[in-house]
């Protein structure tokens, strides 16, 4: 069993799942970096948080590939890390893909949307679910003080921002919100809290090819802290909630967005 706080974050060989390992490694968090497909980008950010640790931490890490869109490979994903680590402390939800090509919203397709609902939304629902059944069987062992794991969500604006040529996207992610609120309240009584993160324009791999237009959108004010978001920003919000920073909310969404939440006049 690791001494130190272990994380599995989805999704965290690039982009934003990066940062949020990274940054779960600075704070001392061992880290399973779950990747779909690119194994040399996962292999780099294990390295990259074997160097972000302290010097003195007992932290390690572990990549597992696993398509969180099959049973089998969400399945298998939690018991390795179970089996490398003896324990899952913070479950972070960040894999999701755009889609293919941003289509009219009258022009979307079926194959488009199921597999967006397939990636963004069904593979993180039974995961956590998955996750909450492990910790509803431990959680008689826990002792009757002290921190309990924690599930963090990664989500996006566009939850509740309609962007007509990718409106398969705004779906998934609109619905990937419910999950926060149902797992809340589900694992209140074990002391699981539940958080879900609502990052807005983050510079990655995903925001590259739109750069060029949200680079003008920022500077004639679209975003109230006038710069683009990057990976580490959402890492510390997450680190924040993994290290009992709000020990009395659960359920909660947090903006890392530049304020683009706000409505002003």
């Amino acid at each position: 069993m690791h001494t130190s706080p272990v994380a599995l974050v989805t999704g965290a060989s690039r982009g934003i799942g990066r940062g949020i390992a990274l940054e779960l490694a600075r704070a001392g968090h061992s880290v399973l970096i779950n990747y779909a497909g690119n194994a040399a980008a996962a292999e780099e950010c294990r390295a990259l948080c074997r160097q972000a640790a302290p010097a003195q931490s007992s932290a390690s890490f572990e990549t597992v590939q696993a398509d969180l869109s099959k049973e089998a490979d969400r399945q298998r994903l939690v018991e390795t890390t179970l089996c490398r680590f003896g324990k899952i402390d913070l479950l972070v939800n960040n894999a999701g893909v755009a889609p293919d090509r941003r289509a009219d919203l009258l022009e979307a397709t079926e194959e488009s949307f199921d597999r967006l609902i397939a990636i963004n939304l069904k593979g993180p629902f039974f995961l956590t679910q998955r996750v909450a059944r492990h910790w509803l069987k431990a959680a008689e062992t826990w002792p009757a003080r002290g921190a309990r794991p924690k599930i963090v969500t990664i989500s996006s604006i566009s939850a509740y921002t309609a962007s007509v040529n990718r409106g398969d996207y705004c779906v998934s992610k609109a619905a990937l919100a419910m999950l926060t609120p149902l797992f809340a309240a589900r694992l209140a009584e074990v002391g699981v809290r539940v958080y879900e993160i609502r990052p807005g324009i983050i510079a990655t791999d995903m925001t590259g090819p739109v750069k060029e237009r949200y680079d003008k959108l920022i500077v004639s004010g679209l975003t109230p802290i006038r710069r683009w978001g990057a990976p580490e920003d959402v890492g510390r919000a997450v680190v924040a909630l993994a290290n009992e920073a709000f020990p009395f909310s659960t359920g909660e969404v947090i903006n890392v967005d530049g304020g683009f939440h706000l409505r002003t006049l």
